[in-house]
């Protein structure tokens, strides 16, 4: 294996992220082919943190857009500063004659910067978080296509902006919407499945080290039981940790049908799943699975 990507998944070991070698491979693209990394998967399986791991191993700054429909070049890119601008045309009025007045009062200094230009016009490489891009217009797409094809920002009244230092750019999708070819094609892409038992007890296990291996094997096995069921909303891995968390702070030696009628809330978060759950025996889903 390639030393930088054994370093990556040492690394984001350390940190409590357990990379397997596919994703440490595109992670590893990500970095050296300059092209942004498309993140797909369920709602929980740890596309979100992946970013800001990334962000620590490289000891730079996350930057994170949180997409959500109506977004706009304003929320996103840039905006004028109109106060500052206002304030300066009244201090220089007398002063200068309107096209060196127009031309002072639109320069950078006048910008407020919004998450995809600060990407650009930081000092370091830093890592551009895009969170769940399907949530956003498709128009909002093509406000996208010129950063990540070139990492360069186009504003009208200063040209083109290149970046100073190119970001490390993640998209994010949960896939309630399908993303345009032409977002695909300037992407490399990974879909991020939920991790296999042995690595989610890995995980349960590094967060909290005072956890029984064999609650923690119990917690697995429920856990990816029910992502096996019919349910609205399966739980992700943040959901195993609260609920192993959950066990350790009631003394719970081991998961009992009383003790997932008062916890289950911890796991699932929908009324019809809460009770497809109570409707059945513990047994059912501590029943090992490969």
């Amino acid at each position: 294996m390639n030393k930088e990507i054994e370093g990556l998944i040492s690394s984001f070991y350390e940190q409590g992220y357990i990379l397997n070698k596919e994703l440490a491979t595109s992670v590893f693209l990500l970095n050296n082919l300059e092209k942004p990394l498309l993140l797909e998967g369920d709602p929980g399986v740890g596309k979100t943190m992946l970013a800001s791991t990334l962000a620590g191993h490289l000891k730079t700054d996350l930057i994170r857009l949180q997409c959500y429909e109506g977004l706009d070049v304003g929320t996103t890119i840039y905006e004028w500063n109109y106060q500052k601008q206002l304030l300066h045309i009244k201090l220089f009025e007398q002063e200068k004659d309107k096209r060196t007045l127009g031309e002072e009062i639109f320069g950078m200094e006048y910008v407020l910067k919004r998450p995809l230009l600060r990407s650009i016009t930081a000092d370091k490489p830093v890592v551009l978080l895009i969170d769940e891009i399907d949530r956003a217009d498709e128009e909002f797409e093509a406000f996208l296509l010129e950063l990540l094809s070139d990492f360069q920002i186009s504003i009208p009244e200063l040209g083109t902006i290149k970046a100073v230092s190119k970001p490390l750019v993640i998209l994010t999708s949960n896939r309630t919407r399908e993303l345009s070819d032409a977002l695909r094609r300037r992407c490399l892409y990974h879909w991020v499945d939920f991790p296999t038992k042995a690595m989610e007890i890995d995980i349960i296990a590094r967060k909290l080290p005072e956890i029984d291996a064999e609650l923690a094997g119990q917690v697995v096995n429920f856990i990816h039981n029910l992502r096996k069921s019919s349910l609205q909303k399966p739980p992700g891995i943040a959901e195993s940790l609260d609920w192993a968390k959950t066990l350790l702070l009631l003394n719970a030696d081991n998961i009992t049908d009383e003790i997932v009628r008062n916890t289950i809330g911890s796991v699932l978060k929908h009324k019809d799943d809460i009770e497809f759950v109570r409707n059945r025996t513990v047994q059912e889903f501590l029943m090992p699975i490969d």
